[in-house]
């Protein structure tokens, strides 16, 4: 399949995710949560919970076209940094859905801790895909174009991410507990919103390029 079918397939999957997302912003009984304090998983926990799962599968199944697409067009290789931290987004998005977040009715659990690890490893691995994926090809006259916009696009979800590194530093100081220091819910959406759109932009990228040139030797 070609690098501009499996992004366009990517692409896809990602806004019908998009589209899931924003359902379960305005829709019963998740429209009730709120959007700044409340993580957009708390959705998994209620009686539509299956949007919530649907989406994020739907964001992973897109992604995974996606680094295949970048695969197939040559612009990362199978097995470099970049391939293996966009598949860790993707497993951890996974992860996200088959372990559930916390149920607080009844309390801690497991399941919660690991989907609490896995929700950091795909907030952290996609920006670090993104870098890596675009570091070797910032001087290449034809791709530094599209590399610097993923660029932007992994700066930007890092800088979403660094209000929850400040809450979990500052919380020994403070005393304040680091899911209350902040809008909890606010900055996971603005954070997911900033990684999604990269994933656009990397699915826009490997539509442009073909199968007809190679990777430099630096590729990360």
């Amino acid at each position: 399949m070609s690098p501009r079918i499996l992004a366009g397939l990517g692409a896809a999957c990602v806004a019908a995710s998009l589209a899931l997302f924003a359902w379960l912003h305005v829709t019963p009984p998740s429209a009730g949560l709120s959007w700044s304090r409340r993580t957009i998983s708390q959705y998994a926990l209620l009686d539509n919970g299956w949007a919530f799962d649907a989406a994020t599968l739907l964001l992973a199944a897109g992604s995974a076209a996606v680094l295949a697409a970048l695969v197939r067009a040559r612009l990362l290789r199978a097995g470099s940094g970049a391939a293996v931290a966009l598949a860790l987004w993707v497993a951890g998005l996974v992860g996200v859905v088959w372990f559930e977040k916390h149920n607080w009715a009844v309390g801690p659990s497991m399941s919660g801790d690991i989907h609490r690890v896995a929700s950091l490893v795909a907030f952290l691995s996609l920006p670090a895909a993104a870098l890596l994926a675009a570091a070797p090809w910032l001087r290449d006259r034809r791709w530094r174009g599209p590399a610097r916009a993923v660029t932007l696009g992994g700066v930007v979800s890092l800088l979403c991410f660094t209000p929850l590194l400040w809450a979990l530093v500052t919380q020994p100081v403070t005393g304040v507990a680091w899911w209350r220091a902040i809008p909890l819910g606010g900055v996971e959406r603005v954070l997911g919103l900033a990684e999604v759109v990269t994933v656009l932009l990397l699915a826009w990228w490997a539509a442009r390029a073909r199968a007809d040139h190679r990777a430099p030797a630096t590729v990360a």
